[in-house]
């Protein structure tokens, strides 16, 4: 099929942004990263001391290196620049509690997440409605707008805890979020949704982590830390909204959902309940593998990937049914 002029055009643009996107990233982490709050190491980590005095904080680069790209290089609307905004807001609040002297309590942070992700759901239901497409079976429903905006809190608050709490090996996060968000830019061609959300900013965002991950391999000379995490967790939570088919969330980001969110689920049961369970199991889960089942870090981050493509292949096919 012959591209028009237009499409053209627009395609060498969508190029460059990913290059630029890449490129400027790289740059900017290798001259930057000095610059950068030192990690003081975690205590409860496996290996948590090595991280001592790496640069963290490195999602600052690699988010506002998206942000830049995706208003200079894709095709923008007003919906579109606030969850940018909404994504870089995610990024500054990670960002400060990255350099504090004193890690801020889980109050302020869950707090600030609520808020954003409040006003996350909101833009969606205003310009998207509340239509949900159930991919695995070819049907829609409508649900009422208050608890769809309840669900996508949910939703959004979920995906950016689970996120941060799966950032604990080199390389791991980022390469999970990339194949997550590739799983939903190849079924965003199945379901015909052409959005540009799809088309252009998530191949711009996934350029900027692979810059990032050039000095995140292992062994890593910068961190993200939760200017990083946070940013991606929200990134992925708008990318299943505006699938339509935010229940895709589960099967094409799975390993992060059990890697960082058994951990939460066990502390959340523990001190409001008193209930204790996976008492014999670490988490996250790539402390249980390192710790428990001698892997390495290299065997975490390609065997929980690979895990994740698998699963992303698995659904993309399902949804061709």
């Amino acid at each position: 099929m012959l591209l028009s002029l237009t499409d053209l055009d627009s395609n060498l643009l969508q190029c460059l942004g990913v290059f630029v996107s890449f490129v400027l990233t790289f740059i900017l982490t290798a001259k930057l990263k000095k610059y950068l709050p030192q990690d003081q190491g975690r205590a409860f980590a496996v290996d948590g001391a090595k991280s001592a005095g790496k640069a963290r904080g490195a999602g600052i680069i690699f988010i506002l290196v998206f942000a830049i790209c995706a208003l200079l290089f894709t095709d923008i609307t007003l919906e579109y620049v606030i969850y940018i905004v909404l994504v870089t807001a995610e990024m500054v609040t990670g960002y400060l509690d990255d350099r504090s002297d004193k890690p801020w309590g889980e109050l302020i942070k869950g707090v600030l997440d609520f808020v954003i992700a409040l006003i996350a759901s909101i833009t969606y239901v205003y310009f998207n409605g509340t239509i949900v497409f159930l991919s695995f079976i070819g049907a829609s429903i409508e649900i009422p707008a208050v608890l769809f905006v309840i669900l996508s809190v949910i939703l959004i608050w979920t995906a950016i805890n689970v996120t941060n709490c799966s950032d604990g090996v080199d390389g791991l996060s980022a390469s999970l979020v990339i194949a997550t968000l590739s799983g939903f830019y190849f079924i965003a061609e199945v379901l015909n949704n052409s959005d540009i959300f799809f088309n252009e900013q998530i191949p711009v965002f996934v350029a900027a982590l692979l810059a990032y991950l050039w000095f995140n391999a292992n062994p890593s000379t910068a961190l993200m830390g939760d200017a990083g995490s946070r940013a991606m967790g929200i990134f992925i939570a708008i990318a299943a909204l505006e699938s339509g088919s935010p229940l895709l969330y589960i099967p094409l980001s799975i390993v992060l959902i059990l890697d960082g969110g058994l951990g939460l689920v066990k502390v959340s049961l523990i001190r409001l309940f008193k209930i204790y369970i996976l008492k014999n199991i670490r988490t996250p889960l790539h402390d249980q593998t390192r710790k428990n089942m001698g892997w390495s870090n290299t065997q975490v981050v390609f065997r929980f990937t690979i895990l994740q493509i698998v699963v992303c292949l698995m659904t993309y096919y399902l949804v061709l049914l």
